[in-house]
Formats: structure tokens, sequence, C-alpha cells
């Protein structure tokens, strides 16, 4: 397939639908992307089963680790934990800390997420999958990003200042059209990015630790899933649970429940399950979480575990710095914290997952309001299944007749 001549060129057609798709853009700063809302829903409309996203930044950088300094009088160059580099080039300079710049890009990442699942959702593709990219500008992309795609689409003016894979260049390329800038263009800083405090943190944790049922991974998981990742360097623990009977069950609100009182058994956790015949088995759901971080930062461990007690690893690993849990679970935090004081353990640095709040101050009402009717669970996308089964057996049922 061979690239349009002409960069203002639509989609082909109106009614043309592709399987599987590539989006690219540049963030001019870390303003929420409101431009790039037509773009998403255009793209979003006209793929069938999986839209990537790559969103590029300066911000988004990468620091890279250095190895010490041999035979020289200088100062040594060794990153402790593979986080921090102290002697940096241009590029790695215009990057942010991670931790610093949390609610900003968790508003970004959000409000991709819940743009192209508005649309997929109205068009009835529960089952599409979206997945969000990361990547700052000395980033090298994986060479085989666009292998099984089948198309690029691209915003109009926008030229990705990185190398593109062949896989990429041999797509199709076709551009869309932003919507309006407005303050976006002009802004030489970015809302949500948080001064240096009077004592900040470091830039990224070597391990993180969250937990989560994860069943029917979507975008609401993968949200999640995408802002530990964000700030850990090394490994990210992901502890895997079902609900018992009595408690909200955290698929429904994309929630972390690392303090859920867990049965040893798979099965067990099941049974208070909707539509749990239709819930993936353990394994399953574990390797969807290991596939999706592993696209998301290949280069952490990702440590996937299920949860067979209160705490999960946080109960008794030394080695964990930070905690990610949403703000209906600061109890559940607060009962960690308890633990590992109990235990001589290190305290953990806590970071909150609101997007999902239709109070929450970082969303703007109309994702918030789309956030809480759909709640981006996997209840929804159980029953959605069962319905659309209900559906067939009655069109069968038709036929017959």
């Amino acid at each position: 397939m061979q690239p349009t001549a002409d960069p203002s060129s639509p989609f082909p057609s109106s009614t043309e639908i592709v399987s599987t798709a590539i989006l690219f853009a540049t963030l001019p700063n870390l303003s929420v992307p409101h431009f790039l809302a037509p773009v998403i829903a255009s793209a979003t409309t006209h793929t069938r089963s999986r839209l990537i996203i790559v969103l590029f930044s300066r911000h988004f950088n990468v620091q890279y680790p250095r190895r010490p300094s041999v035979g020289g009088s200088g100062a040594s160059l060794t990153v402790k934990n593979n986080c921090l580099a102290p002697s940096l080039t241009f590029a790695e300079i215009q990057s942010l800390s991670r931790t610093e710049s949390w609610d900003a890009v968790q508003r970004i990442l959000t409000f991709t997420y819940v743009q192209a699942t508005k649309v997929a959702y109205d068009m009835g593709k529960v089952l599409m999958e979206v997945d969000v990219l990361l990547k700052g500008l000395n980033e090298d992309l994986n060479p085989d990003l666009g292998k099984d795609l089948d198309i690029c689409f691209r915003v109009t003016g926008d030229s990705i200042p990185v190398p593109l894979p062949s896989t990429i260049t041999a797509l199709r390329q076709w551009y869309i059209r932003p919507g309006e800038r407005h303050s976006e263009s002009r802004l030489e800083t970015y809302p949500g990015t948080p001064t240096i405090p009077d004592n900040p943190q470091p830039p990224a944790y070597p391990v993180t630790a969250l937990g989560g049922t994860f069943d029917h991974l979507h975008s609401g998981h993968k949200i999640l899933l995408s802002m530990a990742a964000y700030i850990t360097c090394r490994k990210l623990i992901v502890g895997i649970t079902g609900a018992l009977r009595g408690f909200t069950s955290f698929v429904h609100s994309v929630l972390i429940h690392l303090i859920t009182p867990c049965s040893t058994t798979d099965d067990a956790l099941l049974q208070s399950k909707a539509n749990k015949h239709i819930l993936e088995p353990l394994p399953v759901r574990t390797h969807k979480v290991r596939q999706f971080l592993h696209f998301f930062k290949p280069e952490i461990e990702a440590d996937i575990v299920p949860i067979t007690d209160v705490y999960g690893p946080t109960g008794w690993d030394p080695d964990i710095q930070a905690l990610v849990v949403s703000k209906e679970t600061l109890g559940g935090a607060e009962a960690i914290a308890k633990h590992r004081q109990s235990k001589s353990l290190p305290p953990l640095r806590t970071f909150i997952i609101d997007v999902i709040s239709s109070t929450a101050a970082s969303l703007d009402h109309d994702d918030a309001n789309f956030l809480k009717q759909h709640k981006l669970s996997s209840t929804f996308v159980r029953q959605w299944i069962v319905d659309q089964e209900k559906k067939k057996g009655k069109e069968g049922e038709t036929e017959a007749a």
C-alpha cells in the first residue's frame, strides 16, 4: 500500500472500514489534547477490531541508564535501580519526572481512551481493542509496530519528529484534520504539571504494586496499568484476583483492591460474578495483562501474581516503594500501610487513580458522565456478550420458523 501524495486527503471513503489501524499524533504540551477528539473519533469509526494510538511528546523522553565511568576522574554514572541518569543529554533534559507529571499524563491518557471508547461503544464495537502508547522523541519504535495493520492514520499538519519503521511507512497513510487547538497551541507551559515541591519525589520508582480482576481487559484496566507502568522503572507487581460475595466488584469501576479477602482457588472467586460463565479464567487474564504491559513498556519486568491473602505481595515484600490505588480504596492503602509498619517494612508512596470518578476535576464533565454511565467495567462487557448471544439465538429461531 502506497502513502497518499496529498497530506490533506481525507480517508478514501466515508464507508470504508479496516480491521486494524494505527494513529500517530504529536502533543505540543501536556494539556488535554481536545484538538485530537475528531481525529480519534474518525480513526475509531473506520476501524473494526483494533486501533493503536501513539502519542509523541518531548516530555515523554526517556532518561537512559548510564554505566560507571572507567579509568577517569569524572563522577560516576552509575544509575541506582536503572531509574536516574546523573549526566543527561539535551533530549533527556526535556523529559519530565514521571511522578510529578502523574496528574497531567493521567488526564491525557484518560481523554484519549474515552474519545475512542465512546465511539466504539456507540457503534456496538464493545470488544474493539484500543491501545494507547506514550512515546518520547528519543525512543526507537518497535520495528514490528506496523505488522499486520491495514492503515496508518495521521494528523493533518503534524510532522512526526521520529523515524518511523518500514512496517509503518509501507502502510497507506491517511490524514485527518484536527479540531481547533485554541489555547493548547499557545501554551508554553502545561496545566497539571506541578511545580517542584519542598520534598520532591524521585522521577520514578523501581518497584510499584497494584491489583485488580482484569477480566476482559478494557480501556479502564489499560489506563490503570499504563499509569502504574509510567511511574515504574524496574518492576511492576500486578495482583490478579476476583471479588467475593458482598464486596463491591472492582470490575464495575476499575478499582484496585489489594486488600480484598481472596480464596486460594480461582473458581471460588467466580461464584458471585454476574454472568460468571463468561468470565475469563485466571491464566487468560494473566496473559492479557502481561501482553499489554510488554506492549506499553517492555523494558520493565511484569510480575503478575494471584492474590491469595489480604495484602498480596505488599504484605511481605520490602522491595516495593509505590502503590497505585483508587479514591474508593484509600482505606485499603491505609490498612496496607499499618500492616507494613507492624512488620517493620518500608512505607509505600501512594498514587491515586481518579479518572473514573464523576466528580474528578481532572476529567471533562462529558467524559466523566460517559465513564459513570458505562462504568468501563468487565460486568458491562460480559452482559453485552450475553445479550449478543441471545440476540443471535432469537434471529436463528426466526429464520428457522
